[in-house]
C-alpha cells in the first residue's frame, strides 16, 4: 500500500518552498517579534491536566482516508461552539491539500475562544512554527514518523523559544526515543499515517511504555465515552476528537453530548 505520509511530506516541503518565496523567513521573524510582546500564554498541557474530560476538539473539513467531512465547515460557528460546549483544548487543521485547512482558520477562531490551540499539521520546517505564533497557535503537533530524531530536537527548542507547547506524536515503541527536553505532551496516533488503518488499542498497547512526566494524548479513533474513562485508567488525560463531531449536522452539541455522557 502507498505511504500516504510520504506523500503529504513531500508536498509539505514543495509548499514550503513557494510560501518562502512570496514571504521570505526574514519578513516572518520581523512579524513574530511583533507578536510576542503581546501574546496570551495559553498552556495545552495545563489545560488537560487539570480537566475532567480533556476533549481536545478538532476542526477539519476533510482527510485523505475519508474525503470530505464537511467542506463548508466555517470556524466562526464551530470552534466556539466546541469551548461552550466542554472542549478542554482545539486542534485545527491547516493543512490544504490534504485536509481542506488554511491557517486562516486559526486567525478567525483565536479572538473567539480562550481555551488552547493547537496547529496541527505536517510541521518539517522553523518557518512553520513561526506561521504557528502569527496565527495565533499557543502549541504545535511534531510528528516523529516525519522527522529525524535530530529534527525533531531541534524545532521543538524552537517552538519553546517561541513560547509555543510541544505535542509530539508516535506510533510506535520505535518512536519513543523522540521523547527529551522541549517536550510538553507525548500523544499516541491511533491512526498509522501510511495506511489511516485506526485502531485504539494502539493507545493501550503503548501506555505502560510511555513516560508518567509527560501528559499523554490520545489520537483519533475514540468515539464512545467509555473508551475515554479507560483510557484514562491507563494514565492519559488528552483525548483529541474529530471526525466524531464533524461528521454531524452540529459538532458542538455532539461535544455536549459526549461530555454529558462522561459525568
Amino acid at each position: 500500500m502507498k505511504d500516504i505520509l510520504e506523500e503529504i511530506v513531500a508536498h509539505k516541503r514543495k509548499e514550503l518552498e513557494m510560501q518562502k518565496s512570496m514571504v521570505p523567513y526574514n519578513m516572518l521573524l520581523g512579524q513574530v517579534s511583533k507578536v510576542m510582546d503581546f501574546s496570551v500564554r495559553r498552556s495545552m498541557s495545563e489545560s488537560l491536566s487539570q480537566s475532567a474530560t480533556g476533549i481536545i476538539a478538532e476542526f477539519k473539513r476533510r482527510s485523505p482516508s475519508k474525503g470530505w467531512i464537511k467542506e463548508e465547515a466555517q470556524p466562526e460557528l464551530i470552534i466556539p461552539s466546541y469551548e461552550k460546549n466542554g472542549a478542554s483544548a482545539l486542534s485545527i487543521l491547516t493543512d490544504r491539500q490534504y485536509f481542506g485547512g488554511n491557517s486562516d482558520d486559526v486567525v478567525k477562531a483565536r479572538p473567539l475562544v480562550n481555551i488552547p490551540i493547537l496547529r496541527k499539521d505536517f510541521i518539517v520546517d522553523e518557518y512553520q512554527l513561526l506561521q504557528a505564533k502569527i496565527i495565533g497557535a499557543d502549541a504545535v503537533l511534531l510528528i516523529a514518523a516525519d522527522l529525524t530524531k535530530e529534527e525533531c530536537k531541534t524545532l521543538a527548542q524552537t517552538a519553546h523559544n517561541l513560547k509555543l507547547e510541544t505535542l509530539l506524536e508516535v506510533h510506535s515503541e520505535r518512536e519513543l526515543e523522540y521523547v527529551g527536553d522541549n517536550i510538553d505532551m507525548v500523544g499516541v496516533n491511533n491512526r498509522n499515517l501510511g495506511t489511516f488503518h485506526t485502531d485504539v488499542e494502539n493507545s493501550f498497547r503503548l501506555a505502560e511504555q510511555l513516560p508518567n512526566d509527560y501528559v499523554l494524548v490520545s489520537e483519533s479513533g475514540i468515539s464512545n465515552p467509555d473508551t475515554i474513562r479507560q483510557l484514562r485508567e491507563a494514565g492519559y488525560r488528552g483525548f483529541l476528537i474529530g471526525e466524531t463531531f464533524m461528521k454531524t449536522d452540529n459538532p458542538g452539541s455532539t461535544l455536549n453530548l459526549f461530555v454529558n455522557a462522561l459525568k
